[in-house]
């Protein structure tokens, strides 16, 4: 057992650690985040992506003790504290961007590290952007068109 210290979310966590625990394992079995999907299991599928130090990155691939120090934001930590949604969100919603829901937590944060990097993005740009992240329901042409959306709420100052 190791003892770690992350932010997750903006909140500081010091949590024991077995040596072979992955991160998407400490976010969501002993941190309850469970807006962190585990999909393939390989770092292929992407559902299991967060944003570490303004990255994403895929959480079955990093063991927990590589979070040390760390900066660590999952879907739970876009949605301000008064329940309204970030401007990705919304964007999603109102695209009809969210089939059965599996990828989007991870597609939102693909989108969300996108925008931070990109805020104008085009259209190659936005799909280059989400390439690690699938859909198996196909909802691609409207993930595009909401991540198109946000970053028009985003410049606009949010919504």
């Amino acid at each position: 057992m190791k003892k770690i210290s992350l932010t997750v979310n903006g909140k500081l966590y010091q949590v024991e650690v077995e040596e072979d625990m992955r991160l998407l394992d400490l976010l969501r079995d002993k941190l309850g985040f469970t807006g962190v999907k585990e999909g393939c299991s390989e770092g292929e599928c992407g559902a299991c992506s967060v944003i570490m130090d303004g990255k994403l990155v895929t959480s079955c691939l990093i063991m927990a003790f590589q979070a040390e120090g760390k900066e660590i934001i999952t879907i739970e930590g876009l949605q301000k504290e008064d329940g309204t949604l970030h401007p990705i969100q919304q964007a999603f919603l109102e695209e009809g961007a969210v089939q059965c829901g599996f990828c989007t937590p991870a597609m939102v944060l693909a989108a969300k590290a996108l925008l931070d990097k990109n805020p104008h993005p085009t259209d190659e740009e936005i799909k280059e952007g989400i390439s690690g992240n699938l859909c198996r329901c196909t909802g691609y042409a409207k993930i595009v068109s909401s991540v198109k959306k946000a970053a028009e709420y985003l410049n606009k100052g949010g919504k």
